[in-house]
């Protein structure tokens, strides 16, 4: 994997960030208070799926 492969990687996660709160700046905030409202190890919980997610979608793009 090369320099560029991993900046245009980060370009498109910072794109997918940023479309929620752009259609939907009061979605956003709403779903942002629920989240503080999460407990510890419930927000651990989802990053852990996001990132069992994120490796498992690479694994399937990965020749």
């Amino acid at each position: 994997m090369n320099a560029d492969a991993l900046w245009m990687a980060l370009a498109l996660v910072l794109v997918l960030e940023g479309l929620f709160p752009f259609a939907s700046p009061q979605g956003w905030r709403k779903l942002f208070s629920q989240l503080l409202q999460l407990q510890d190890g419930q927000i651990r919980f989802f990053g852990l799926c996001s990132i069992m997610c994120g490796l498992f979608c690479i694994w399937l793009l990965l020749p």
